[in-house]
């Protein structure tokens, strides 16, 4: 018997079970992460000093924040939960960090006991870090798929967790990056120290490691986009596989070749497939537009959204202009409940999309009914901020065209 035949006297200590779980989950993780977060902080300021560590930290806030910025940016159409977003980026910044740091470090001592002086590094640099910092980025978007499929939408919601994933993990591995250059060279200049670090890595390549393991969350998107088996194992598989020769591509350039090696290896290979993946976030953002735009029709004749914001929920530039007048208008109160809203029509949207299709695991059902419930919740929430849903009404009435003969 399944949770949804259970009856409502079962059913609700069933949920409150359930709560209590990922409550107690998310404590213990929060508890994990800061102690790796503070070892990672012992560590560092052990190798280099605290007043380095302060100064890598505030350089590496700069390419984070755009980094972060434009993943966050790709997830406008159906933005996820925060919190998830959040342990994404603490399990990169600390879970990850700590992982590969501390294998990699074993890794550079086998290899100078095997290889001898410098064999350490190569071995660290080109063959354990790609594979270990990869499988590391990779387990929260996994984790995910397993334990939350219902989170993903398709390839694009696999892009945000990794690239948002990657992006923590950039963000202290280059706090180490950047205080050591300090330590050595302080601020220096172009070609020594933390400006010309900071080059290197916050400008040339702030999207080095989000590039790596968004090929790892396009296979997990798309295993979640589909009802086959092979795929669903082989698609993480495959993408777990190209981002870490991906990594290892680019650090061999770094350590084996020379600064023209590099620059090839830049221009040619990972210029290229970092603009491939941003015309792949292009369409499929389109295609999630044309999910909603294929849905809204089916809810306004269900009488869950009104027929007049039909036209408005169908564009992003639709809602942005709708939440920009509501906060003119009507305060900042009355947007947020217009804007959750709007997220939970679309993410009624794309679950009908996935039932449909056979694609959003068990329990379909039951998430349809939380779903439908958020919904009218958030539609009672706008109705109730004044002016909110009464704009949309007015939008539509200014654009709809006359009919023949009309003098109106």
């Amino acid at each position: 018997m399944t949770t949804d035949e259970l009856p409502a006297e079962r059913r609700q200590p069933a949920q409150q079970r359930r709560q209590q779980r990922a409550v107690l989950g998310s404590v213990i993780g929060l508890i994990l992460l800061g102690t790796c977060g503070l070892i990672l902080l012992g560590m560092a300021t052990s190798r280099v000093g605290l007043l380095a560590v302060l100064i890598g930290a505030g350089t590496a806030l700069v390419p984070v924040g755009f980094v972060v910025g434009a993943f966050l940016w790709i997830d406008r159409w159906e933005p996820e939960p925060t919190k998830l977003l959040l342990a994404a980026f603490l399990w990169g910044a600390c879970g990850a960090t700590i992982s590969a740091l501390l294998i990699n470090d074993t890794a550079r001592t086998v290899g100078d006991m095997l290889l001898g002086q410098g064999g350490g590094d190569l071995l660290s640099s080109v063959v354990s870090a790609p594979l270990v910092e990869e499988t590391a980025k990779a387990l929260f978007p996994l984790a995910l798929l397993w334990r939350r499929r219902q989170e993903f939408d398709g390839v694009v919601d696999g892009i945000v967790y990794a690239g948002i994933t990657a992006a923590g993990f950039a963000f202290t591995e280059n706090i180490f990056y950047f205080g050591q250059a300090f330590a050595q060279d302080g601020f220096g200049n172009a070609t020594g120290g933390v400006i010309a670090v900071f080059i290197l890595r916050g400008v040339l390549s702030p999207f080095a490691h989000p590039l790596f393991t968004v090929m790892t969350g396009i296979g997990v998107g798309l295993a979640a986009g589909s009802t086959r088996a092979g795929v669903r194992f082989f698609a993480p598989l495959l993408g777990f596989l190209l981002a870490v020769g991906l990594h290892v591509l680019w650090n061999g350039a770094a350590t084996l070749g020379g600064g023209l090696d590099f620059l090839n290896i830049y221009f040619l290979i990972m210029v290229p497939i970092f603009a491939a993946t941003v015309w792949l976030v292009v369409w499929q953002r389109r295609r999630e537009q044309r999910i909603v735009v294929a849905e809204l029709p089916f809810m306004a004749d269900s009488g869950w959204i009104a027929p007049s914001e039909v036209a408005l929920l169908a564009s992003m530039a639709g809602r942005r202009w709708w939440l920009g007048r509501v906060r003119q208008r009507a305060g900042e109160e009355a947007a947020r409940a217009v804007a959750g809203y709007q997220t939970a029509v679309t993410e009624l949207a794309f679950l009908r999309y996935r039932m449909a299709n056979g694609t959003c695991g068990g329990d379909s059902e039951r998430r349809h009914d939380e779903l439908l419930t958020t919904l009218h919740r958030a539609r009672a929430a706008a109705v109730n901020a004044p002016g909110a849903l009464g704009l949309a009404g007015a939008r539509t009435a200014k654009r709809r065209p006359r009919r023949a003969g009309s003098t109106g």
